[in-house]
């Protein structure tokens, strides 16, 4: 279940970009690996979302995230990444969040090194983030708490200056970072993303949000990444075509007219897998077994 665990940690770490679509449940994680993303992403804000319909500020705790994870990646056959916030608490408690999320086959982690519970940076306007060398404990903890060294961490800074960020990011690196993820506010070029890069040593990890996501060019950010994921495109896409079919449905009563087209009943069954089902009822089922 490690979904070539090898091979993904190689790619990421030799800063040949891998190209990951942000999930939230294990439907969407279906949906985009039928599109052709070779990874993915349990994106925290998307979960914290569809799971408990509240804010990204860890108010979910590590089982619910984890439970998620693990049927997102039991859905597919690509690799998985998982945004483990701040790994709920301190270095013990990361330890443990490590040892959950490997078992469940998840093929990276990242870690936060803000205080505990965290704030969303993409909506809170004030961080708080620990001590330099706090964070940097919770890092090496999950790298002696891993089993598979080629379990990815990524070690995210949410700094707010360029020059705090690189220096964090040297020290995470020093602590056992696979790759670092800056925030988006924090950076504002491609070349303040390269002088990180260059400085770290290390590829990045960039959730393509705000300037990310709407400024830089693929050759761009594959220069600097080894990870790079649209995290919240999938949530955005679903919230905005069920608002308007459903306010459109409660008004007309009728599924005619709706404004967002449906998938057909038909197609939704071939890409779920009722047909795999169906074979293996007829194969185990004692009702479908021949007579003797």
């Amino acid at each position: 279940m490690n979904k070539n665990r090898a091979e993904f940690a190689h790619s990421l770490r030799q800063g040949k970009t891998v190209w990951a679509a942000g999930v939230y449940d294990a439907l969407s994680a279906k949906l985009a690996e039928a599109a052709g993303f070779p990874a993915l992403m349990t994106s925290g804000f998307a979960v914290s979302a569809s799971l408990l319909g509240q804010p990204d500020v860890e108010v979910y705790t590590m089982t619910e995230n984890l439970s998620v994870a693990r049927n997102v990646s039991n859905a597919v056959n690509i690799p998985v990444v998982a945004d483990t916030d701040t790994g709920y608490g301190n270095a013990i408690n990361v330890m443990r969040t490590v040892r959950e999320f490997e078992q469940a086959g998840l093929n990276a982690l990242i870690f936060e090194d803000q205080e505990v519970p965290k704030r969303c940076p993409a909506a809170a306007a004030v961080i708080e983030i620990l001590p330099v060398m706090e964070s940097a404990a919770k890092i090496r903890a999950a790298v002696r708490a891993r089993q598979d060294p080629n379990l990815i961490i990524v070690a995210r800074t949410d700094a707010l200056t360029e020059a705090d960020a690189i220096e964090r990011a040297k020290i995470y690196v020093e602590a056992g970072a696979d790759l670092i993820q800056p925030i988006s506010r924090c950076f504002t070029s491609i070349d303040g993303l390269r002088r990180l890069r260059q400085g770290c040593g290390v590829p990045l990890s960039l959730q393509l949000l705000g300037w990310l996501e709407n400024d830089l060019t693929t050759e761009q950010i594959q220069e600097v990444a080894g990870l790079a994921v649209y995290p919240l495109v999938g949530l955005f896409t679903v919230t905005e075509t069920l608002k308007q079919n459903y306010a459109q449905l409660w008004k007309s009563k009728s599924v005619h007219g709706l404004p967002q087209p449906m998938t057909n009943m038909a197609d939704f069954k071939k890409m779920i897998g009722f047909s795999e089902v169906e074979a293996l009822q007829s194969m185990f089922l004692l009702g479908n077994l021949p007579k003797k």
